[in-house]
């Protein structure tokens, strides 16, 4: 596993404005799109590309795309919805797929309830959007989900991680396959109900409001 904090100024102020708990959810859902964009640049570095040859107004030249099979984008239910723009901002030839999971707030184990995935992942670059990796069960579930379907190149996009999750997951995942986890910030710890601190709250609540 690969850890990428995001080390930029804009990507701290942004951040610093998500965790102002005054923030309402229409700045907040705002916020997170362009957070993400510059998430996805960094998350992106890696993606595979051929040559591809085209006529300049000038010449004949060489470039690149994104190689076939297209990248796949999929967001984790239902905060990872808010993530989603920003992303297929910088990648908008991806195809999106759709992971509904939750955390059961007893167990705190992940339940999946949704899905919307090709059936063949082999040879997809698969990109994870969830806002909060806090005990690091949902996203060791989606990895593992989207593993048995024939990924090996996974990148996880978050907000915020906490260090109890980083270490759950690379535990579970090792250097089995490629994964590579992108973040704006690793907080300091994990509170007794399992919340980031100082974290940002809820971010589905926050984008969306209580439902």
């Amino acid at each position: 596993m690969r850890l990428h904090v995001a080390d930029h100024p804009l990507v701290a102020h942004k951040l610093t404005v998500l965790r102002n708990k005054e923030t309402a959810s229409p700045t907040f859902r705002l916020l997170v799109d362009e957070l993400v964009t510059l998430l996805a640049y960094e998350a992106t570095r890696d993606v595979r590309v051929e040559p591809h040859e085209i006529e300049t107004p000038v010449t004949t030249t060489t470039g690149v795309r994104l190689a076939e099979p297209r990248p796949l984008v999929v967001p984790i239910l239902r905060a990872g919805l808010g993530m989603l723009d920003g992303m297929t901002r910088l990648l908008p030839t991806a195809e999106v797929g759709f992971l509904g999971m939750q955390r059961d707030e007893e167990t705190l184990e992940a339940v999946t309830y949704a899905n919307r995935l090709p059936d063949d992942l082999t040879g997809r670059h698969v990109f994870l959007l969830d806002p909060m990796l806090a005990t690091g069960g949902t996203l060791v579930a989606a990895i593992d989900y989207v593993f048995a379907r024939g990924a090996r190149d996974v990148t996880a996009v978050c907000l915020l991680a906490a260090p109890e999750g980083l270490e759950v997951l690379q535990e579970a995942v090792g250097d089995r396959v490629d994964v590579h986890v992108v973040v704006a910030s690793v907080d300091e710890r994990l509170n007794e109900k399992a919340y980031i601190v100082p974290g940002l709250g809820d971010a589905g609540d926050r984008l969306y409001g209580l439902v």
